[in-house]
């Protein structure tokens, strides 16, 4: 075997060092590393980093930007952030307006019944009752009655808004909605508020009343409540499972400056999620948040109709601040 010259086996083992270290710096830094679960050990898929944006912005008059997104995670499964929604599908009804700061802004939840189009309720049942139903969602909402659409929220993202909606049922019938905190960092669950990546908070509050304007259904810890979507992560080894509750508490919710390398978890949401025959008996229950908690005291859309509201809870899921799609379900006996 032939002998190296000295010089060059040290320009060799030099030009390597370079190579290994030039490799590790790239590692360390790209925003299209593959996330280390090595400290995960649920049941998720994990992502980290930004996603890459699908749709600009779906409301463009809207104070923020409500763009989507894709992002892959570990195990290449592809996601679709901040969520799957129907906003853009025409067959998928718009909501009509209790408050809405693009359109109409009644003010009394009386005034939005009495000026209610009788060609915008939605038929469940042919023979049913008419139910009407006020909503609130921080920020977006899907609701379907018995597997139905029933209506989705005008404003994807802000400024905030509320609706009033009539469909007509029988009972026995179920309530699912899908529930959106909208993002403006796409796959990390932030905004731009304080800091660069801010964790923002999310919250639903619901009445549904019979045609004597009984209530029949009001949000509260009775409901279902299960995410599917969860970030900022900063620290894999925080999440915590026991059966299908799926916990953050003790993962941190601080502001970041930079949260570019931060993880998102995710799950399939179920295809008949939203049907009368779906399983929800072993979800968790919803969380109850107060008004002040979520920061809703000074939001119009919501005060001015507080008659209404009064009558029920805000919910969410156990975590209100980095969960940012919920799942709630209710079954009208």
């Amino acid at each position: 075997m032939k002998m190296i010259p000295f010089k060059i086996l040290v320009a060799m083992l030099f030009a390597l060092s370079l190579t290994h270290c030039s490799n590790n710096d790239n590692n360390s830094n790209s925003d299209t590393d593959e996330p280390s679960t090595s400290e995960y050990d649920g049941t998720a898929s994990v992502t980290q980093g930004f996603g890459t944006t699908t749709a600009a912005n779906l409301f463009p008059q809207g104070q923020r930007v409500a763009a989507m997104g894709t992002i892959t995670a570990s195990d290449n499964t592809v996601w679709t952030v901040p969520a799957d929604v129907n906003y853009t599908d025409d067959s998928f009804p718009f909501a009509p307006d209790l408050n809405n700061p693009y359109g109409t802004q009644y003010a009394s939840a009386s005034a939005a019944l009495a000026a209610f189009d009788e060609n915008d309720i939605i038929e469940v049942d042919a023979s049913g009752e008419v139910i009407t139903a006020y909503l609130f969602a921080d920020n977006y909402f899907e609701l379907y009655v018995n597997g139905i659409p029933v209506g989705k929220d005008a404003v994807p993202f802000t400024e905030f808004n509320s609706h009033i909606v009539k469909f007509r049922v029988n009972t026995p019938f179920t309530i699912a909605m899908k529930l959106v905190d909208w993002e403006e960092n796409l796959g990390l669950g932030s905004e731009n508020q304080a800091t660069p990546y801010h964790p923002g908070d999310g919250g639903m509050i619901a009445v549904f009343m019979d045609e004597n304007e009984n209530i029949i259904a009001s949000t509260g810890s009775d409901w279902k409540a299960q995410t599917f979507y969860t970030a900022p992560i900063q620290d894999l080894s925080c999440p915590t499972e026991n059966g299908t509750a799926r916990s953050t508490t003790n993962c941190s919710t601080a502001d970041a400056t930079d949260g570019s390398n931060f993880h998102g978890l995710h799950w399939e949401v179920p295809t008949n999620w939203n049907s009368t025959g779906f399983d929800d008996s072993n979800w968790p229950s919803a969380t109850v948040y107060t008004s002040s908690e979520l920061g809703m005291d000074n939001k119009i859309a919501y005060t001015t109709y507080l008659d209404v509201f009064d009558n029920a809870e805000f919910i969410w899921s156990t975590n209100v601040i980095l969960d940012n799609e919920v799942i709630v379900r209710y079954n009208v006996e």
